[in-house]
């Protein structure tokens, strides 16, 4: 007899066509049967959300799957039975494959006992993840884990068993980016309806090209872009933008569509067709600006770098310097791009004094806000950006990083409507067909590079609506709080030495740890040649014994200092605290 699938399951034979409240063929019955069926409380948990899907759907011809004789009494019970523990004793996944799995015929107990799981294993980890007793990392050398694990690809199939310990064993040596003493990125941090957010978009496993295969999606991104570019300050929102793979590609479309806007004809004639260009940026400006420059055929020594001031801000009076020495060496400038939380020192250059700039040099005005540009949810630090709403064209930003969205999550916002759609549009007829019977400015593929695009939106939306705006701000307030927390307290530490003078006006705080044996040194230059290795050392210390990590790096002529960067918002005063003894407490001997 045919199966009826879920709702089939547990239903006894001489259901027939009973209509009583209590029908096995309803879905309280139903629950009432999957939870003694099934393990680990699966039944349970998914009661709540399969009854309601299914409150209207009746069985004409309930079934049940009747397990072989050689099962009864294996599970416990006393009298012969289909349970699931059954099923299990007398198989596991010892004995199963993929190919056990839906879409294969009676796959349902199986699949679901498989993601059970794998579910377990998940909600083991993360809850570990935020255990301060835990380590952030178990580090081994590349060596040692390729000779601890047989992660050769074979032509065989593997168990299921064998794919669960490949789970376990991939979470084991994973980092944890989630616990509340790891500050090594400016992506840290897990929140939990991000999580669920993204195993939903993984279920849905579809494409944002078109409205027709990803509807919801589509239509979220569309609203979530229009209240960010409010939140800008775009009159009516207005404007466009997409979301992209990373803060990387995101300033790169805007190089991509500067250069387009000032000179169509490159889109079909190339770089031949179009003078020597000339981008501007600070020196203390992501790397992706000069990437964009080579992948786009501009070249890296077309990208002329600002000088910045000691705290890191691009310096306003040389950008309108090198401008005219470029214009006067033949090269036609055409791409500023301003950073809005500069990657090391968390700097914000002037918007509003390099707007006028650019205006009078005409020349297109972006800002990189990856890092800085979700400050602007904060009322107590949004005049970090003044000036965003009236000068920026474009502008890249970042939710995964300081709204601890779950990667990745990028939006580049652009002011000016079709520009995307003119510059990136090749009218791939399979996809996009003009003769639609919906609106096809919803069909958002081809203003894109790619054309499969990953489902980003729905983790940003529906974090959106569980924290508001104001849960969001709060969140950015108090990483910001405890950054100020850490600079207030080594500031005039011993053996505490600030980068730059000043608060910080991000979450980095840039410093040098210098161990007792190295506080007097008279010789400056072996000073600076050993305060060089200390922070590497620390930080190879704090991996080997797990118990935090922050990064560390050189800039220009100063040597590798801490950049201490917050973003996670499990994060609290004690683990600043600890963070501070742990470097202190790795480092005195050096």
């Amino acid at each position: 007899m045919a199966s009826h699938g879920f709702w089939g399951l547990g239903a006894p034979e001489n259901a027939g066509d009973n209509t009583s409240n209590q029908s096995p063929t309803t879905p309280r019955a139903w629950c009432q049967a999957a939870a003694q069926k099934l393990p680990g409380g699966i039944g349970s948990k998914l009661c709540a959300l399969l009854s309601v899907a299914g409150e209207g759907e009746k069985t004409s011809e309930p079934t049940s799957t009747k397990l072989d004789e050689t099962t009864v009494g294996t599970c416990g019970c006393n009298k012969p039975c289909n349970c699931l523990k059954a099923t299990e004793a007398t198989v596991g996944f010892s004995d199963l494959y993929s190919t056990d799995l839906l879409p294969a015929l009676d796959g349902d107990l199986k699949t679901m006992t498989f993601l059970q799981e794998v579910v377990d294993i998940l909600l083991a980890y993360i809850t570990e993840s935020f255990d301060r007793e835990t380590k952030v990392i178990d580090f081994h050398y590349p060596n040692e884990l390729l000779q601890r694990n047989n992660w050769e690809l074979q032509d065989e199939p593997e168990t299921l068993d064998d794919i669960l310990i490949s789970c376990r064993a991939t979470l084991k040596y994973a980092i944890k980016t989630a616990h509340p003493r790891y500050f090594n990125q400016l992506s840290t941090g897990l929140d939990m309806v991000g999580l669920a957010a993204d195993w939903l978009t993984s279920t849905a496993n579809t494409n944002m090209f078109t409205y027709e295969v990803a509807p919801v999606f589509v239509l979220l991104e569309y609203v979530t872009l229009k209240k960010m570019r409010e939140i800008i300050g775009w009159e009516d929102g207005r404007g466009d933008g997409i979301f992209s793979p990373g803060g990387a590609i995101s300033n790169m479309y805007a190089m991509l569509l500067a250069r387009f806007k000032m000179f169509p004809e490159v889109k079909e004639k190339g770089m031949s067709s179009v003078p020597r260009l000339a981008a501007f940026t600070s020196e203390h400006s992501h790397f992706s600006i000069k990437k964009g420059a080579a992948a786009l055929g501009i070249g890296t020594e077309s990208v002329i770098c600002i000088k910045a001031d000691e705290s890191g801000k691009m310096i306003p009076a040389d950008l309108e310097r090198k401008i005219l020495e470029a214009k006067q060496k033949g090269f036609v400038p055409f791409f500023v791009s301003a950073t809005a939380g500069t990657t090391v020192y968390g700097a914000f250059d002037p918007l509003i004094a390099i707007s006028d700039i650019c205006k009078k040099y005409q020349v297109w005005f972006h800002v990189d806000g990856a890092w800085g540009g979700s400050l602007i949810m904060s009322r107590m630090h949004k005049w970090k950006l003044d000036g965003v709403e009236r000068s920026v064209l474009k502008l890249t930003w970042n939710p995964h990083k300081m709204m601890a969205v779950p990667l990745q999550c990028s939006a580049l916002l652009v002011r000016e409507e079709g520009l995307m759609q003119n510059c990136n549009q090749m009218h791939a007829c399979y996809l996009f067909q003009q003769d639609k019977h919906y609106d096809l400015s919803y069909d958002t593929g081809d203003k894109a590079l790619q054309c499969g695009r990953h489902v980003d939106i729905f983790k940003l939306w529906l974090m959106w609506r569980a924290k508001g705006t104001i849960g969001f701000e709060a969140q950015i307030d108090k990483c910001l709080e405890l950054s100020e927390y850490l600079y207030n307290k080594i500031k005039d530490r011993e053996g505490y030495e600030m980068v730059f003078n000043g608060k910080p006006q991000h979450t980095n705080v840039c410093f040098w740890y210098l161990p007792p044996g190295m506080r007097y040194m008279e010789d400056k230059e072996e000073k600076k040649k050993r305060l060089h290795k200390v922070a590497p050392v620390i930080k190879a210390r704090m991996m080997e014994y797990g118990t935090t990590m922050v990064s560390y790096q050189p800039q220009g002529d100063k040597v590798n200092f801490f950049r201490m960067v917050i973003s996670n918002p499990a994060a609290t005063f004690e683990d600043i605290d600890f963070l501070i003894e742990e470097i202190e407490r790795l480092g005195q001997d050096l």
